[in-house]
């Protein structure tokens, strides 16, 4: 379920993924310039505000709501998803590890296209981008920016893929012995960013499976900051080491 016209606007960049149009009066006649893109057969339905809510069952204070066609679980997968990144001489990649939070899932997805990343991983415990919140958080990004999800029990072997078959540097985000200030990493031409959730943070098995640990020090008495706000920085590293 999409929310609000700069979702839905970003949402008809793939027409064919929209089911069915929910609009208020006045939003049916600001997005005729969109509409039009929209196939015959997806119905579009104009009604008050007040009718919007008791229909979605919440307050939809923007007047727009769409429902659209999720991703078979195939297409989710690593190669259908991501596969053009495989071999492109440069690449970004941003992996999630038991992100629970749609919040955070939701911001990841907006730093990510605003960062300059290429695609997102998920390993299998992390919540749904396509849940209402995280799409609205995202503000559609989660439709712009390309992403997989690993296979149940597979994580790992899938970060053993991307360094050995994907040639990717794989950096973990994670405060902890041996690791590196952020402004001292060196980032190669295809890396790959890992950060997890805040309160188990990254597993063993995934440091391990990383060539560089990386961590944002911090002043003070404050251990971390949220896992979305952590992305963006080391994200903006990445992106200002290109430039330089």
């Amino acid at each position: 379920m999409a929310e609000s016209e700069l979702v839905l606007r970003r949402l008809l960049a793939t027409p064919d993924r929209i089911q069915s149009l929910l609009l208020s009066h006045g939003k049916f006649e600001a997005l005729q310039d969109v509409l039009r893109v929209l196939p015959d057969q997806v119905p579009v339905y104009t009604a008050s505000l007040e009718l919007l809510g008791g229909i979605a069952g919440f307050h939809v204070h923007r007047g727009v709501l769409a429902s659209g066609h999720r991703p078979a679980d195939s297409e989710l997968r690593l190669d259908r998803a991501l596969g053009h990144l495989q071999y492109a001489e440069r690449c970004t990649l941003l992996l999630a590890e038991g992100i629970t939070n749609v919040d955070n899932m939701g911001s990841l997805f907006r730093n990510a296209a605003a960062l300059g990343v290429d695609g997102v991983l998920l390993d299998p415990a992390c919540c749904d981008p396509l849940y209402r919140k995280s799409i609205r958080v995202s503000m559609g990004h989660v439709f712009t920016v390309p992403w997989a999800v690993a296979p149940s029990g597979g994580w790992h072997e899938v970060l053993t893929d991307l360094r050995r078959e994907w040639g990717c540097r794989l950096l973990a985000a994670e405060r902890c012995p041996g690791a590196k200030p952020i402004w001292d990493i060196e980032w190669t031409a295809r890396c790959a960013l890992l950060v997890g959730s805040e309160g188990e943070g990254l597993t063993q098995d995934s440091l391990d499976a990383c060539d560089a640990v990386v961590e944002i020090p911090m002043h003070g008495e404050v251990p971390s900051v949220n896992v979305a706000a952590a992305a963006a920085i080391c994200l903006y590293e990445r992106m200002r080491s290109a430039c330089i």
